[in-house]
């Protein structure tokens, strides 16, 4: 009795062992794609910033004539 009770104890903490590397390993390919995001939206931000302000004497921010 004591001796099948251990077992299926040993069982779930291998099976608990065995989920947690697998939850640590979708941590950190999460991470990894996180940070890889982040790098893009820092570059296109960058590009609009660069874009707005080699446009700011073009006739898009200027008043039209009417005004």
């Amino acid at each position: 009795m004591i001796e099948e009770r251990l077992i299926n104890i040993e069982t779930k903490i291998s099976f608990q062992e065995d989920l947690v590397d697998e939850l640590n390993k979708t941590v950190f390919q999460q991470q990894q794609k996180l940070e890889r995001l982040e790098a893009i939206c820092e570059s296109l931000a960058e590009h609009i910033r660069a874009l707005e302000a080699g446009s700011e004497g073009s006739p898009a921010h200027e008043r039209p004539p009417h005004y």
